[in-house]
């Protein structure tokens, strides 16, 4: 399948005036080879590919490729496999993926080897891919006429368990709750009442731990023994109103939707009333009364529908072909991609807890990358890790100007320097050349809110997508 010479060059490569185009092969599975088949399969060769530097299962290499028509596939863990998401056809070297190169504008139509190259005057320059307005807006109304045509009830596990917490339960225990379950947050339900009347999550925790490192605050710790989530929810409106310059206060409604409800108009409404999650509820009474508790959905099942819609039509939807770094969504560096002007938060491990904390309210974030002092990313916080110092009641002993982020992180048996394997599970990275479909297909992984755009090799961190970065940028 391979050329007896494993470092030749094909022949026609030396015929005088051809140019060579240096391409560089990513490949996220697992690998250390790919099979390139030549022009009309004149020439075939197994090309080594070699790991890229503290980048997990990322491989690469460099090969000269001549204009025409190419054809690969990779050889992983001693398996001839070929990517499924990219055009693929069926010869006499099994199922291969196709690449074709011109020698006027070297336009590689496939995701992985996502480089745009002009020749000129034997000088090569990138180009960053770009569709028109017409195109965009057609992308667009395509995904909204998908989400408008299907309901809430698509996303209804056949089995599975919602968490709710009665407001009368202790503040205290509703947190330990939260991290016994593994879970960001939890619908609170007035028994008295028969109604859901609101959400505890690890934001409100995150404000509690600020209040009780407050000399002037009023709520001890010893009160969070008794405390109710009825009565922090009050104590919290009457913080807002003291924030408020005008005197108002900010008594935030019951965000829920119902399962007859249309895709497009649920994350619309976690956009709108920026919430990470929205409870499904159902009743059969007029009044609402008796209501029932089916799913909490989020962005990531909602995406995980457009996903599976549009997987073997991604082809026909221009702007999913985009890299992220031509686009504006997400959050960057200064001068490394289109950002949505929102500056990218980042600390070092040996920054205090209570900046990270402070760093989270205040820049309105749910996560910070936490990098050395070049930039790399070495782990990456989030507001839900706070839950983690309700183990052993962590939080009455700790001083949040004393504490280190890195401290915190060992809260949840992370490590930033030997527990790589695992802090790779949190750190869910993606390169600037990736494309949208890419990146949104990884971020409708369960469990993935966003992804930490890194340099390849380097990890230097670039910059930050989020689930609500792509349906902002997809709602236009």
């Amino acid at each position: 399948m391979y050329s007896p010479n494993m470092n030749s060059v094909p022949e026609e490569a030396a015929v005088p005036g051809t140019v060579l185009i240096p391409m560089r092969f990513v490949w996220r599975h697992g690998g250390n080879s790919v099979f390139l088949c030549g022009s009309f399969t004149q020439w075939a060769q197994l090309v080594p590919m070699l790991p890229v530097e503290n980048c997990d299962n990322v491989f690469q290499t460099v090969y000269g490729l001549l204009p025409g028509y190419h054809q690969y596939k990779f050889c992983v863990d001693g398996l001839w496999r070929y990517d499924e998401s990219e055009h693929h056809v069926t010869c006499e070297y099994g199922i291969v993926n196709t690449l074709h190169l011109s020698t006027d504008d070297m336009d590689v139509d496939t995701e992985t080897f996502r480089r745009v190259v002009r020749v000129t005057d034997g000088t090569l320059t990138e180009v960053v891919p770009s569709i028109s307005e017409t195109d965009l807006q057609a992308s667009r109304q395509r995904i909204s006429a998908f989400l408008t045509n299907h309901t809430v009830y698509e996303l209804l596990p056949e089995s599975g368990k919602v968490v709710a917490l009665d407001v009368d339960l202790p503040v205290k225990q509703a947190f330990h709750i939260l991290h016994e379950q593994g879970i960001p947050m939890a619908p609170l339900c007035d028994v008295r009442r028969g109604q859901f009347v609101g959400v505890l999550s690890a934001f409100d925790f995150i404000l509690i731990l600020r209040e009780l490192g407050n000399n002037a605050s009023n709520l001890t710790e010893e009160e969070l023994e008794t405390h109710t989530i009825s009565a922090w929810k009050e104590g919290k409106a009457y913080l807002n109103r003291q924030n408020d310059c005008h005197g108002r206060a900010f008594p935030r409604r019951f965000i829920h939707a119902g399962p007859n409800d249309n895709l497009n108009d649920v994350a619309l409404k976690i956009l709108q009333n920026e919430v990470a999650t929205v409870p499904i509820i159902y009743s059969s009474s007029e009044d609402g009364s008796f209501p029932q508790l089916l799913h909490l959905a989020s962005l990531t099942g909602i995406l995980k529908c457009i996903c599976r819609y549009f997987r073997h039509s991604a082809s026909s939807l221009p702007i999913l072909q985009l890299p992220i770094c031509s686009i504006p969504v997400g959050t960057w560096a200064p001068k490394i991609g289109e950002s949505n002007r929102q500056p990218l938060a980042m600390l070092r491990p040996s920054a205090s807890l209570r900046s990270a904390l402070n760093l989270l309210v205040q820049a309105r974030v749910s996560s910070i990358p936490i990098v050395d002092d070049n930039d790399s990313l070495l782990d990456i916080y989030c507001r839900s890790d706070i839950t983690a110092l309700a183990k052993d009641r962590a939080y009455t002993h700790i001083n949040l100007d004393e504490m280190t982020v890195h401290q915190a992180l060992q809260q949840l048996g992370q490590d930033l320097y030997s527990a790589y394997e695992l802090r790779s599970q949190r750190c869910q990275m993606c390169l600037r050349s990736d494309s949208l479909h890419k990146v949104m297909e990884r971020l409708a992984n369960p469990g993935v809110r966003r992804l930490v755009i890194v340099e390849a090799g380097s990890k230097r961190v670039e910059g930050i997508v989020s689930l609500s970065d792509i349906f902002k940028f997809l709602f236009g």
